[in-house]
Order: C-alpha cells, then sequence, then structure tokens
C-alpha cells in the first residue's frame, strides 16, 4: 500500500484501549505504523501510533480530509468527527 494512499481511511483498532473505536488515518510513519486519531478522545494534535495489522480497513476513504492531509494543510478534530458520522452515523 502506498503510504500516502492511506491518508483519510477509516480503520477500526481491533487490539488496544480504542478496540472497537473507529478511527482515521491521520499520518504514515512507514511500511508498519500509522498514526490515527478520532478527533474526540483521540486528537489530531496527538494521535495515536498503530501497527497496520492490528487495524481493520474498512475500506473507505473520506476524501475532503484525505485531500487535506495529502496537501499539508491542517484538519481540525471537527472535520475528523464529522466524517466519521458520516460514514458510520455514530
Amino acid at each position: 500500500m502506498v503510504l500516502s494512499a492511506c491518508l483519510g481511511s477509516i480503520v477500526v483498532p481491533k487490539k488496544g484501549r480504542d478496540a472497537g473505536r473507529p478511527m482515521m488515518i491521520v499520518g504514515c510513519i512507514d511500511d508498519d505504523y500509522v498514526m490515527i486519531a478520532d478527533g474526540d478522545l483521540r486528537r489530531i494534535a496527538k494521535p495515536k501510533k498503530k501497527k497496520k495489522k492490528h487495524l481493520a480497513f474498512q475500506n473507505v476513504t473520506h476524501e475532503g480530509a484525505a485531500e487535506k492531509l495529502r496537501n499539508g494543510q491542517p484538519l481540525l478534530d471537527s472535520e475528523i468527527r464529522y466524517a466519521i458520522r458520516d460514514i458510520f452515523g455514530c
């Protein structure tokens, strides 16, 4: 998977304290690790570093957020919450 292609993808952690909570990939470190945030408990200012193998990819990408992340523009916590709510309805 190309690292920049995963930005903005919606995932659900399978392990850890955040298990089962929908999150968005806000940064890619390397082939194994990504940074995730949900805009609520896990803010964009302090994202969680997670291994990709501990994430369930939902095959959904919020294009507006992904475009902002790829261009280096700031992404707000409210935008992440809106994207997750828009996709999952929760």
